[in-house]
C-alpha cells in the first residue's frame, strides 16, 4: 500500500455559537469525525452541498483553521508534519509545501499591486529567493506556464477578465513549488467557457509539476471531468468516497445518488426527477 501525501485520521473542527449563562454553549460541528487519504499525485475532489463543510475541511488541511480534535499528516516522502500541531516556523515551512487557490479571483487579488509583486509576495515573504533577479526568474517562469506573458506583470488585477485573473491566482499558489494544492471552488466564478480552460490548465500543471491536488467543488460535472478520485462530503461527515468512475457509475450511499439525480439532463425533454435524501 502506498504511503498517502495527506493523511486524515478521525478530524473534528467545531465552533461554537455564543454564549450561554447557564448550560453549554451551542456548537456547529463544521466537520465531524473525518477520515480520509489523499495519495501522492491525486487529483481528488471533494463534493457536497453548500454548508457541507467542505471549505473548513480544505483550510484544516492548510493549518488555516483550528483543529479541534483528530490528526492531520502531510508526507512527501522528504518531509513530514503534524499539520494540526504547527506553529512558527515550522508552519512556514509547511506553507512552501501546501497552498491554496481561493474561489473569487477578484477578492483574492490586492488592487494595488501589479501581477509581478502578487506573484512574487510568496517568495519574498517565505524569502525562497536571495536577490530580485532570482526573484523575476521564478515569477516569469510560473507565469508562463500559467499563460501569462511579460506584458501582463506590469500590469494591475483590474486590467484583468475573471480567467485572466484565476490563472494569476493559480500562479501565485504555485511559485513556491508546493506539492500540495487546496483548490476551492476554483472555477465556480467563472463563466462556463472559461471553466473548462481553467480545468484544462490545472489538468496540465498537476501533470507538468507533480501536483497532488484537492479539489472542492458542488459542481458533480467538473468532479466527474478532472478528478480521479471523489469523496462525498454532508454535514460535517464524509458519506461515501470512491475512484471517480465508479463512484458515478454505482453510488453506494443513499445521499450519492440524491445528488446524481440532481444534474440536470441535457435534453430539455427528459423531466428531472432529483430524489430527496431524507437522512440516515
Amino acid at each position: 500500500m502506498t504511503r498517502p501525501l495527506i493523511k486524515v485520521d478521525n478530524l473534528s473542527i467545531h465552533f461554537g455559537l455564543g454564549w450561554r449563562f447557564f448550560g453549554q454553549a451551542p456548537v456547529l460541528k463544521a466537520v465531524d469525525q473525518v477520515s480520509l487519504r489523499i495519495e501522492k499525485g491525486a487529483f481528488f475532489g471533494l463534493v457536497g452541498e453548500s454548508g457541507s463543510g467542505k471549505t473548513s475541511l480544505g483550510r484544516a488541511l492548510l493549518r488555516a483553521a483550528p483543529v479541534t480534535a483528530g490528526a492531520i499528516t502531510y508526507d512527501d516522502g522528504t518531509v513530514r508534519y503534524d499539520v494540526g500541531g504547527l506553529r512558527g516556523s515550522k508552519l512556514r515551512d509547511y506553507r512552501r509545501c501546501a497552498q491554496m487557490i481561493f474561489q473569487d479571483p477578484y477578492a483574492a487579488l490586492s488592487p494595488r499591486m501589479t501581477v509581478r509583486d502578487i506573484i512574487a509576495e510568496p517568495l519574498e515573504v517565505m524569502k525562497l529567493t536571495r536577490t530580485r533577479a532570482e526573484t523575476d526568474a521564478r515569477v516569469r517562469e510560473i507565469a508562463a506556464k500559467c499563460r501569462l506573458n511579460l506584458e501582463h506583470l506590469r500590469r494591475f488585477p483590474h486590467a484583468f477578465s475573471g480567467g485572466q485573473r484565476q490563472r494569476i491566482s493559480i500562479a501565485r499558489a504555485l511559485v513556491c513549488r508546493p506539492k500540495f494544492v487546496v483548490a476551492d471552488e476554483s472555477v465556480a466564478a467563472l463563466d462556463v467557457s472559461i471553466q473548462a480552460d481553467i480545468l484544462n490548465l490545472l489538468k496540465r500543471l498537476q501533470r507538468d509539476l507533480d501536483l497532488t491536488i484537492l479539489f472542492i467543488s458542488h459542481d458533480l460535472s467538473v468532479v466527474a471531468h478532472v478528478c480521479d478520485h471523489v469523496a462525498v462530503m454532508y454535514h460535517g461527515k464524509i458519506m461515501e468516497q470512491a475512484p471517480t468512475r465508479q463512484l458515478f457509475s454505482n453510488p453506494g450511499h443513499a445521499y450519492t445518488r440524491s445528488l446524481l439525480s440532481a444534474i440536470p439532463s441535457l435534453d430539455p425533454d427528459v423531466p428531472l426527477r432529483a430524489q430527496v435524501y431524507t437522512g440516515g
